[in-house]
């Protein structure tokens, strides 16, 4: 992929700096810094215990760093009120899950589970958060005869295909993904890969995403970001660093990847 151009010139959508978090004395992420250019996609690898999620849920909101800043369109989200950063999570960010059932409503039906996240930004028509959830359910591939089915009902592709329409109906500046594509057969990940790339084009999303696989970031991602023991080791263009990797870790991990 190549930088949208728009990334060129605009000021950053997200800025972090010197985010840190530690668990006693294991590190969990350390002294990490970044900007978001608006409709850029960058990923953040590493194998486990790199501190990737870590990073990712700090960024998010779900757990508080030790020290750093993240700066969200000028704003520094960490000296918000509570109030203030979970409504950025119900309107401007959103949080896709590695397992689609921490980020679905399991006994509300799928159109429930789209129009819940229309009411949280106030939507109150139930027919028009009923159509929205339909055109929604078809965006994702899903058929509008299933928008009164409970997720339970549904496949786990299903199933993250409709946690991508709840948590995108709102039309989000900012998403984070965890492992998307985690769990899922072969098949069905191609098929997840291919939604989300003309979702995050169409849409002209900003998306930082965490994944062991390095195929998912070559195809989605714009910038990629390697981190090993909590710190980030090498970044630079997705194409640059896989197919030219400089520093030792992300050579290795690419020729693991080119092993198997």
């Amino acid at each position: 992929m190549t930088l949208m151009p728009n990334a060129i010139t605009a000021a950053p959508l997200l800025s972090v700096r010197g985010l840190t978090r530690r668990y006693g004395a294991r590190i969990g992420c350390a002294d990490v810094s970044f900007d978001l250019y608006p409709g850029e996609v960058l990923g953040i690898v590493g194998e486990s215990g790199s501190g990737k999620s870590t990073l990712l849920s700090c960024l998010a909101g779900l757990q508080p760093p030790d020290q750093g800043k993240i700066l969200f369109d000028g704003t520094d989200v960490l000296t918000l009120p509570e109030a203030e950063r979970r409504r950025l999570l119900r309107g401007d960010w959103a949080y896709v899950h590695q397992n689609p059932r921490d980020g679905l409503r399991m006994g509300v039906s799928a159109g429930g589970n789209v129009g819940e996240r229309l009411m949280a930004v106030g939507a109150r028509n139930y027919g028009a958060i009923r159509a929205t959830a339909t055109d929604w359910l078809g965006r994702v591939e899903i058929a509008a005869d299933r928008i009164d089915d409970r997720p339970s009902a549904f496949s786990g592709g299903m199933q993250q295909r409709l946690q991508i329409a709840r948590n995108l109906v709102t039309g989000p500046r900012l998403v984070f993904m965890d492992e998307p594509t985690g769990g899922l057969d072969v098949s069905v990940q191609a098929r997840l890969l291919d939604l989300l790339r003309g979702l995050v084009r169409d849409l002209g999303l900003s998306v930082v995403i965490v994944t062991h696989d390095l195929a998912v970031v070559r195809l989605l991602a714009d910038r990629l970001m390697v981190m090993k023991s909590g710190r980030v080791v090498e970044t630079g263009l997705t194409d640059q660093v896989l197919d030219d990797p400089q520093h030792a870790y992300t050579q290795l991990l690419v020729s693991s990847v080119l092993q198997v």
